[in-house]
């Protein structure tokens, strides 16, 4: 329950309810299907580079630390792009911007196939990223307007689970077919993908309106807020851990565990599992008790992280700490979305899109960390002992957090009939 005691599913609008598209059942599930879909296709472009990370190093010339700024170039993207297009485009149709943001991934992802060496792949995988954080906000308030309040929370859970999928089919799938025919096919496939969801969205996905009053100024205004800030830095430095270990898997895998190329879409697969799992439980949990629930979280985050660095060696253990690790990951992703949405006040599209702006800089940060204690000779098992370390740091404005949401929710003097209470 939020701080002010209202359901969460009742706090994620989008539009009026006298305004919400009247659709039956099946076709609303459909259109939150098609809305999947896009999250199923950026799922995949994003994670797919770890796992070809090698074969794109040896395909353009540089070793695997230098192939790790691929990886940061996109989470780039991301950050750049989520808020920027967020604040920028709050007024416009919401399916025409779903149809224009996944053609810019398709764009990106073309360039990405297309790229003749490094800088240039660089610039295409930081073009690919800038529709990635504002295509979820968009798509979480459509879901949410095609639904009655009490299903809005499920309804916006169920777009992020594409990208959990993503994890379990795409990324596997990408990750082989880039190992076997060439690691440019694995971004060609995703183009298939966005092409699919933007046919599926024009389809089945009704016109909803944009927000006419909404400014940049009023949408940016959410960033004043000190929660939305702290859960914004508690998303970049403990979720960094999680991508410390995730961006130099391949390598872990084969050098570490000492398990066969063949092996590691198996891995991935196993890292997808646990995606979807962290992905549901997300959601009960945040019904239970939200705020308790991210700390609890990003400490287990941090424990498995530890763990996961001290049973590399052995690979049974490496397989059952990357599961706990996508599971804890996962879980603390959504958490810190809901917990954007609750904080963000009317900037829930920027709220929402913004998680994703947090949790690309924590992969910028988590693949930039990863590839200095790497260079430095430390081996690939460092990258997780790290990354229990910036989970570690996360709890820092975590602790900031709490203090000021228990001051919040001090009593005051007795509240007029109708007047809320702040949301801490």
């Amino acid at each position: 329950m939020p701080a002010d005691g209202e359901p969460l599913a009742l706090r994620v609008s989008a539009a009026p309810p006298e305004t919400a598209p009247s659709l039956s059942t099946v076709r609303t599930v459909i259109a939150i299907v098609a809305l999947a879909l896009g999250g199923f296709a950026i799922g995949t472009t994003e994670f797919v580079t770890m796992g070809v990370l090698p074969d794109i190093a040896d395909g353009v010339g540089v070793d695997i630390p230098s192939a790790g700024h691929v990886i940061s170039a996109y989470a780039v993207g991301v950050v750049i792009g989520a808020p920027v297009i967020a604040a920028l485009s709050a007024r416009l149709p919401r399916r025409a911007l779903l149809v224009g943001l996944m053609g810019a991934l398709l764009v990106g992802n073309v360039l990405t196939a297309l790229a003749p060496g490094y800088r240039t792949l660089l610039v295409a995988r930081l073009l690919a990223g800038l529709p990635h954080g504002a295509y979820f906000g968009v798509a979480s308030l459509v879901a949410a307007s095609l639904v009655a309040p009490r299903l809005r929370g499920r309804a916006v859970s169920s777009v992020m689970l594409g990208l959990s999928v993503a994890l379990v089919a795409g990324v596997p799938a990408a990750t082989w077919l880039g190992q076997t025919v060439g690691w440019r096919s694995a971004y060609w496939l995703v183009v298939v993908l966005a092409a699919a969801t933007i046919a599926a969205v024009l389809a089945v996905v009704p016109s909803t309106p944009g927000r006419p009053e909404a400014t940049v100024r009023g949408e940016l205004g959410a960033l004043r807020r000190p929660q939305v800030l702290l859960t914004l830095v508690i998303g970049i430095v403990g979720f960094g851990g999680m991508f410390a270990l995730y961006s130099y898997i391949a390598p872990l895998v084969t050098d570490v565990a000492e398990l066969s190329r063949g092996t590691l879409p198996v891995v991935l697969f196993v890292y997808g599992i646990g995606g979807v799992v962290g992905t549901a439980l997300a959601g009960r949990l945040g019904d239970w008790a939200l705020f308790p629930s991210v700390a609890g979280s990003l400490v287990t985050l941090m424990v498995v992280l530890a763990g996961t660095a001290l049973v590399a060696p052995w690979a049974p253990g490496l397989l059952v700490g990357v599961l706990l690790v996508s599971i804890s990951g996962s879980t603390l992703a959504i958490l810190l979305q809901l917990r954007l949405m609750e904080t963000a006040g009317e900037a829930q599209m920027l709220g929402a899109a913004l998680n994703h702006s947090a949790l690309n800089l924590a992969n910028a940060l988590g693949a930039w960390v990863g590839g200095l204690v790497i260079a430095a000779g430390l081996g690939y098992r460092a990258p997780s002992a790290v990354g229990a370390g910036l989970a570690a740091a996360g709890l820092v404005p975590l602790v900031v957090s709490a203090v000021l949401r228990r001051r919040d929710r001090r009593p005051a003097a007795p509240a007029a009939v109708g007047e809320r209470l702040p949301v801490g």
